[in-house]
């Protein structure tokens, strides 16, 4: 008799709870919106051209959407991974300077802005007289 073995995942965090046919929630979610796209648009390039056409089209529409369902990347979706991405290339500055709050220069420059104003008021004590 030949002894059967069950793989357990070690990291316990990953599994995903599945909902239907052995997907998840998102999964259904993002293919169901992919069918309501895909196939009107077959039926209406199928109109307009060949089949293979029709079904090269539909592939085309459909697969942006399977890319929602399917990749993950260390734990984060793939609209989540594109934000950041489009963050980091796009809204954020490229050249980022290092910049440090020292605090013996900020007691210089409060140092400094307290003589500026004490000269300021001696000198308009002066212009009073």
């Amino acid at each position: 008799m030949a002894a059967s073995y069950i793989s357990v995942p070690r990291d316990l965090t990953k599994i995903k709870s599945k909902v239907m046919f052995n997907l998840t929630k998102r999964q259904l979610i993002c293919f169901s919106v992919a069918a309501l796209i895909g196939v009107p648009s077959f039926f209406l390039l199928k109109q307009i051209g060949s089949t293979s056409m029709a079904a090269m089209g539909m592939m085309v529409v459909m697969m942006p959407l399977f890319f929602l369902a399917m990749y993950e990347k260390n734990g984060q979706p793939l609209e989540v991974i594109m934000g950041h991405f489009i963050q980091a290339n796009f809204i954020r500055p490229k050249i980022r300077p290092y910049q440090t709050n020292n605090y013996y220069a900020a007691l210089m420059r409060q140092a400094q802005l307290e003589k500026e104003v004490e000269s300021i008021v001696r000198c308009s004590k002066e212009n009073v007289r």
